[in-house]
């Protein structure tokens, strides 16, 4: 018996969809049949990824999100809902780290990861949620998905972005949390913990001697592609995950086993 991957008529909000993963998770959305709701602050980048899946018969809307501005959050959710129509998916995705010894991390450093990984991520989900929920109680069979990108890197420490690992920690344990409080109102809220994935953004880091060198330490001694993490993505968005729920899921080729 087979699974069939079917979103139309589904509306999907990716955050941090201007790059890396969130531009392939919307991709990915998109060629499934969700319409599409492209987030970030990059609005340039996010009107290019708009045109390319337009060109390849999806469909896709463009807000502006700033995921540390809690005034923006609210507006770009409901200007997403006024664009697309209700959503049914939040990709929970806006991240950023920083490299460093946690004697050498400022306020400021501290603050730039937090209020993006833990404090901004919580917020997009409750302002999304507390639509859902509101839809939930005129029609209790109704079904929502949120997944939340941690990291491997919340399940383990890694060397030089402690801050980063302790802000993903925070979603890890805030996923279950809204998994518990929110399931009975036909929410399913679940994390994905990706190990290294290669990007445009790491792609020279892991060319260096020091990225191979990091390399060579992994049990199959090779980094991901955005493009491994799609069937997980698919099968957590999807009806068929009705029983997922407070998840928390790694997808990181054995590295974190060892």
């Amino acid at each position: 018996m087979g699974i069939e991957v079917n979103f139309e008529g589904k509306i999907a909000l990716i955050t941090g969809a201007s790059s890396g993963l969130g531009a392939r998770f919307a991709k990915v959305m998109a060629k499934a049949g969700a319409q599409v709701v492209l987030a970030s602050r990059r609005i340039d980048r996010l009107k290019e990824l708009r045109a390319e899946i337009e060109a390849e018969g999806g469909a896709a809307h463009v807000v502006c999100l700033d995921v540390t501005d809690y005034a923006s959050i609210k507006s770009a959710i409901a200007h997403a809902e006024t664009e697309a129509g209700p959503i049914d998916i939040l990709v929970n995705n806006s991240g950023v780290s920083t490299t460093q010894n946690l004697l050498d991390v400022t306020p400021e450093d501290y603050a730039y990861v937090m209020d993006t990984n833990q404090r901004g991520a919580f917020f997009v989900a409750q302002e999304t949620a507390k639509r859902m929920i509101a839809r939930a109680k005129g029609d209790p069979n109704k079904q929502h998905r949120i997944i939340n990108i941690a990291s491997v890197a919340g399940l383990r420490i890694l060397p030089k972005i402690g801050i980063y690992c302790m802000s993903k920690a925070a979603v890890v344990h805030m996923t279950k949390s809204m998994a518990v409080e929110w399931g009975r109102y036909g929410i399913n809220v679940n994390a994905i913990c990706p190990g290294y994935i290669t990007t445009e953004i790491n792609a020279e880091y892991f060319a260096s001697e020091e990225g191979r060198k990091l390399i060579n330490m992994l049990p199959r001694r090779r980094v991901g592609l955005p493009e491994d993490l799609d069937g997980l993505l698919l099968l957590l968005a999807g009806d068929e995950s009705r029983f997922i729920n407070g998840t928390i899921i790694t997808a990181d080729d054995g590295m974190s086993a060892e």
